[in-house]
């Protein structure tokens, strides 16, 4: 019988395995969407996690402009940015933004908002991909499907 280790392995940067995933983001909700995308961008999904290493996966998200929320916070949900000037503090809303020129911001920000800050969180977000509609040129990488609205019910927003 084999002994249990009692050291943490640390995976090195050259060990780590990239995969590619491809998400239809028809009709699911941002919040809960942005949570799996983040994971998965991370390698919280993997064995071999390590939180100082990149061991993330690539994403591709099709259909980025056709996301939902649940409730009124299409409507009702504000975002914030500051133009840098005195008075220069600027809101939107949700709905806004996917009816203007770069829908899958929704989107890229949520996740965003959920990898850290800093070099890594930065090398993360490199590896998400989001086109608004249901083509990409990711083809060569042979993507996998990944279909979140499966993995739990409330994925999928009603009507």
């Amino acid at each position: 019988m084999k002994a249990l280790s009692k050291v943490t392995r640390s995976i090195k940067p050259a060990e780590v395995e990239k995969n590619w995933y491809v998400i239809d983001a028809d009709g699911l909700v941002v919040g809960r969407l942005a949570a799996i995308i983040a994971n998965h961008l991370r390698g919280k999904h993997k064995p071999i996690y390590t939180p100082h290493v990149d061991c993330g996966d690539h994403v591709i998200v099709l259909n980025a402009d056709k996301v939902k929320f649940t409730g009124r916070k299409m409507g009702n949900k504000k975002y914030y940015k500051h133009t840098g000037y005195a008075g220069g503090i600027k809101e939107t809303t949700p709905e806004k933004i996917l009816e203007g020129k770069f829908p899958e911001r929704v989107l890229e920000k949520a996740v965003e908002r959920m990898v850290p800050r800093g070099p890594l969180g930065r090398q993360q977000m490199k590896a998400l991909h989001l086109y608004a509609g249901t083509e990409h040129p990711h083809d060569g990488q042979k993507p996998e499907v990944l279909d979140v609205a499966s993995m739990n019910r409330k994925n999928k927003a009603l009507a």
